[in-house]
This record gives structure tokens, C-alpha cells and sequence, in this order.
């Protein structure tokens, strides 16, 4: 069955939301705090490894209350239920989204055209496995008879970003092979990958889904063209292996049937690092590392699946996006790790979270009257502190920021630690406090009042700024897997309340298209192809 579509503006929850913004929109937290000492006790989640507390968003309890009402009157519940069960929720392209059966125990059922899924899934895994072990070990050699000690992603997109980011946000359990990943077209980025590579002790991993995608084809190739330079053309069979549904086209490039990875229509790109395209994970951290890394996002699938609402980490952070994007008119997120091993966390989250719900039509096909996806952004903490945490805490926009950080560090330096997490802490207290005129008269302490007086409007802080703290016990394969997990499933909420179709992205579809066209003008000698007077004089200026 197809999800419901309602206009969730329509709502009586919306309009109670409404009415209940009016009356809390100019409260300030600090008085929030003041009024209910139990405040952090109430709006903090407690959950496996996981604290994450929401008390300094600009919130009550019966906030809480009437955004789950929301999500009641929309039917989250029994859209969930469609989620895990493998129904057609993916209606634009006639499929169903079932990235959490990747990571499902063995003895789970879930059924997509009257077929247990369960079972390939494990079969593929197991596939992983068996390879994994075979070049870690060293069984499995290039065709010289070298081991292998490099390892070459060669994606994009959700064939890139989920892996690339996963493999260096776990980097401390990585083990001997060293791995790199090829996505930009732009020549430069995979000749500079491969200058300092040897072909005979590397292993290239080519991820396509259909085996056409314009970016991941051009790497492959010129990369198998550097490869056989050095080595005979039967040499690729030890060296390269494929993920993909195209079986032909990828034997016809040369690779082994044997090495061909499935993957299943029913798994979107940017949703895929759980599937056959995590083989570059698997290799680079080991197998069982992959395998605790589905276990933790297992784990968030049974929270977000079970939780009652008001309890539910994903189902709360989701409806605090549309608190803030459809009544503050807060059009961007901040997502603040505080710690350098999750760098690409952000970038990762951005196809994600705007990818998917970068829509303008309903689930009929009408043009919303209502804002929908945000932007998100982000840099490690507190590196960022020193980059754009002005315009967090004394713009003029309002941007709602995640908090994540970690009860211990990996190396164990616990000096550097607390210098970090006395950072984190303090944002979140400096962005709810601000700083008064008092404070800011008294800390100016013996300055002249005309000096006061000239400087105070630049040293107040308004303060008010909403963020979320995320504390986890520690960076594990299984702790990221949660993570990953809750913010997907943040992903699924946000598109249930907006009444929108999160997975599928025809938007990106067009500049493709009119790329090959003008592939076509740039090796040709004149232009064929009608262009706007803009683009029709760019591409002259490129070819002269």
C-alpha cells in the first residue's frame, strides 16, 4: 500500500502548533531553564550509549506533545510500519526503500514481490566476507604474485560519499591496506590518487549500479588504460572487482563473474554504504568491523521502529526540523562533530538529508505551500569555532545545530579531551546564554563610559540559539552504524511530515542529461546543440 498524503498544514496539530509558536517564539531558554529546574532531566533521551539531550531547543514539553500529535494525525506510525516491510513507499520509481533489511539479523522476514530478501542478503555478506578475508590475508594476490596493499573505491555519490566517509571516520581500526577513493570526473583527482600507486599490489573497486554512470565509467577506464601499461589485460581479473546489477558490461570491462558484487533496486545510492558497496569498508576496516558497524544501525532500527515518539531520538530530532524550518523559518542545520575523525560527516549527511528531501511537490504531485528540505552544513569542532561560529551566535539567522561528541577519545590523551569537550559544552552554553548588557558593562570593567558605551551593542550576544547535544560513549564501528541510522531515519520523519517522496531525485537528472549534449559541442568543431546565448558563449570561450 502507497503512504497517505495529507497536507500537513491542513492539520489540527499544525494549527495548534501554530497558535502554540505564537505564545513561545520571543521566550528566551534561560527563562525556560528558570521556570522548571527538571527541564535536562525531561528533555534528555537516554538510550544504549547514546545521551542526547534536547532541552536547549527552543521547546517545552508540550511542544514535544503537540509535534507528536502531529506525527500521529499524518500516520508516522503506519508509515514506519511500511518502511520495514518492504512496501512501495518509493512510488515515483516503483520500489521499495529497504536499506534497514541490509542490516537485519538472519532470522528476520521481510518480504519485497512475495520473497524473503533476508536470505540474498546474508549471501552477499557472506561474498564480502570471503573476499574481505582473502586479500587481507593474503590468499588472494595480484597477478604477479604480490599481495595486495592498496585498495581504490572508484564511485560517486552514494557510491562514494558513504564509504570514503566511513572508512575515515573509522580510520583508528583500519588495518595494513591503505585506501584511497577516485568520484570527481576531473582528471586530476584520479591521476594524482595513481601516480604514487603500484598496479601490481592494488586492488580497484568499481561501484555502479548500472555500470553507465558518465563519472564512475571515465575513472574506471582511464585507470584500467594507467593499469595496462604496466600489466597484460588478463591481469584485471586479479586486480578489479565490481558492484553492480550490469552483468555484461562489467564482464565485457574485463572482470571476473566471480568478482561481481549484487546490489538490489531496492537500496538508494546515497542509502547503500550497509549493501555490497560497503566492500571498500569491509576491506579497509575488516569484515567483522562492517559487520559491527550494521549491527549498531540495527540497533537505532529497533529504537526508531518500537520507541514510543516522545521517546524516540530520529522521530524528536526530525520533528524539531520542521519546529524550526516551517515556524522559525530557519532554512539551515549545523552539524558540529567534536572530533576530527568524523571531518566528512557533514559533507555526507548533505546528499542525505538534501538530496532527499529537496522536493517541491506532494505525494499527489502539487507544488507544496510550505518549505521543505534545508540546508545543511557543517565542519568538526573546534576548528569551526575559529571559522563560522560568529555568524551562529551574533547573525541574523537563526540555525539550529547538532552537537555531537564522545565520552572518550581513542587514543586515550585525556589533556587534549577535555580541552575539546570543554569547548563543546561551552558553545551550547554561550549559544543559550548569550551575554547581557550587565555582563558585558561589568567584564569592561575600568573602560571609560564613553568606551562602554561605544562598545556594548558588539558585545552583547542575544543568545536564544537552539542546538542539540549528542553525547555518545565512544567512536566504534557499532556506535557510528547508530548514528548514520538515526539521522537516516531523521531523513524518513522529516518526508513523511512534508508529505513528500524522500528517495527518489530526478532533480539531478537534468544537468546529466545536458552534459552529454555538451560533451558532444566540446569534441566536435562547431556546436550543434542550440544553448542560451550565456552558455552558447562560455562554451566558445572553452574551445578557443
Amino acid at each position: 500500500m502507497a503512504l497517505q498524503s495529507t497536507n500537513p498544514t491542513t492539520t489540527k496539530a499544525w494549527s495548534d502548533l501554530q497558535s502554540h509558536f505564537s505564545e513561545l517564539k520571543d521566550v528566551h531558554l534561560k527563562e525556560l531553564f528558570k521556570n522548571n529546574s527538571k527541564r535536562a532531566e525531561e528533555l534528555t533521551v537516554i538510550w544504549d550509549d547514546f545521551y542526547v539531550d534536547f532541552s536547549k531547543n527552543r521547546i517545552t514539553k508540550k511542544t514535544i506533545s503537540l509535534l507528536t500529535d502531529l506525527a500521529k494525525e499524518l500516520h508516522l506510525k503506519d508509515a514506519i510500519s511500511k518502511y520495514f516491510d518492504g512496501d512501495i513507499i518509493n512510488k515515483t520509481e516503483g520500489r521499495a526503500v529497504l536499506h534497514t533489511a541490509l542490516r537485519a539479523p538472519e532470522s528476520a522476514e521481510v518480504f519485497v514481490g512475495g520473497e524473503n530478501v533476508i536470505p540474498g542478503v546474508f549471501a552477499v555478506k557472506e561474498k564480502i566476507k570471503d573476499f574481505t578475508n582473502s586479500i587481507t590475508s593474503g590468499i588472494h594476490r595480484g597477478f604477479t604474485g604480490k599481495q595486495i596493499t592498496d585498495v581504490v573505491n572508484i564511485g560517486i555519490g552514494g557510491s562514494d560519499l558513504g564509504p570514503a566517509m566511513v572508512v575515515d571516520s573509522l580510520k583508528f581500526y583500519k588495518n595494513h591496506l591503505s585506501t584511497y577513493f577516485v568520484s570527481n570526473v576531473d582528471g586530476d583527482h584520479y591521476q594524482e590518487i595513481v601516480k604514487n600507486l603500484n598496479p601490481e599490489t592494488t586492488l580497484f573497486v568499481i561501484v555502479s549500479k548500472t555500470f553507465t554512470t558518465q563519472e564512475t565509467l571515465s575513472n574506471a577506464n582511464s585507470i584500467r588504460d594507467w593499469f595496462l601499461q604496466t600489466l597484460p589485460k588478463e591481469a584485471i581479473a586479479n586486480h578489479f572487482v565490481a558492484v553492480s546489477t550490469n552483468i555484461e558490461s562489467v564482464k565485457a570491462f574485463g572482470i571476473d563473474e566471480a568478482n561481481i558484487f549484487p546490489m538490489k533496486d531496492w537500496v538508494g545510492g546515497r542509502f547503500s554504504l550497509w549493501s555490497a558497496v560497503g566492500l571498500s569498508i569491509s576491506l579497509a576496516l575488516g569484515y567483522d568491523n562492517f559487520e559491527n558497524l550494521l549491527s549498531g544501525a540495527h540497533k537505532m532500527d529497533e529504537h526508531f521502529r518500537t520507541s514510543d515518539f516522545k521517546e524516540n531520538i530520529p522521530v524528536i530530532g526530525a520533528l524539531l526540523t520542521v519546529w524550526y524550518n516551517n515556524f522559525f523559518e530557519a532554512e539551515s542545520e549545523a552539524i558540529i562533530p567534536y572530533t576530527q575523525y568524523l571531518n566528512q560527516f557533514a559533507t555526507y549527511l548533505q546528499q542525505g538529508i538534501m538530496e532527499s528531501n529537496g522536493k517541491r511537490v506532494d505525494r499527489d504531485g502539487k507544488p507544496v505551500n510550505y518549505q521543505t528540505g534545508t540546508l545543511i552544513w557543517g565542519e568538526p569542532g573546534t576548528n569551526s569555532q575559529h571559522a563560522f561560529f560568529q555568524l551562529i551566535h551574533q547573525g541574523t539567522k537563526l540555525i539550529p545545530t547538532d552537537f555531537i561528541g564522545y565520552v572518550k577519545s581513542l587514543h586515550g590523551n585525556k589533556d587534549h579531551h577535555n580541552k575539546l569537550m570543554s569547548n563543546y559544552f561551552a558553545q551550547t552554553e554561550a549559544l543559550m546564554n548569550g551575554k547581557t548588557e550587565d555582563e558585558v558593562l561589568e567584564e569592561l570593567g575600568n573602560a571609560s563610559e564613553e568606551q562602554k558605551q561605544m562598545l556594548l551593542p558588539f558585545k552583547i550576544f542575544e543568545g536564544n540559539k537552539p542546538t542539540t547535544s549528542i553525547l555518545i560513549q565512544k567512536l566504534t564501528p557499532e556506535s557510528l552504524g547508530k548514528l548514520i541510522a538515526m539521522y537516516e531515519h531523521k531523513i524518513f520523519v522529516q518526508g513523511i511530515i512534508w508529505n513528500i517522496f524522500s528517495y527518489d531525485q530526478f532533480g539531478v537528472e537534468l544537468g546529466k542529461k545536458l552534459a552529454k549534449t555538451i560533451l558532444e559541442d566540446l569534441n566536435s568543431s562547431v556546436i550543434h546543440n542550440p544553448h542560451d546565448t550565456s552558455t552558447q558563449s562560455l562554451i566558445e570561450f572553452f574551445k578557443k
